[in-house]
């Protein structure tokens, strides 16, 4: 069972990175920094979007429209987070 524990919090762990990058990755692209016509950097950005706008299209469902803000990958951010947290509470399960 501790493997089981280990592997839950390493895809968390991942899935984080994910999101993080997602993040700063739509800064710079906002501010110019990057740009999509690169095919490296649109190849990594289209499919950052493919893997997570499931995941966001769903909070995007529930939260109100903030004209022009995404609070989605936060709120996906802070799940990520509330569910580490759970898991590392009850540990002692998992042992």
């Amino acid at each position: 069972m501790t493997s089981l524990f280990q592997i839950l919090m390493l895809l968390l762990d991942i899935a984080k990175w994910i999101i993080l990058a997602h993040i700063i990755m739509s800064w710079l692209i906002n501010f110019q920094v990057l740009n999509l016509r690169q095919p490296v950097v649109g190849q990594l950005w289209n499919g950052l979007n493919r893997l997570l706008d499931p995941i966001y299209e769903r909070v995007r469902s529930v939260l109100p429209n903030m004209a022009g803000l995404d609070l989605a990958p936060l709120i996906v951010l802070l799940v990520v987070y509330g569910l580490r947290i759970v898991l590392i509470n009850n540990a002692a399960a998992f042992y």
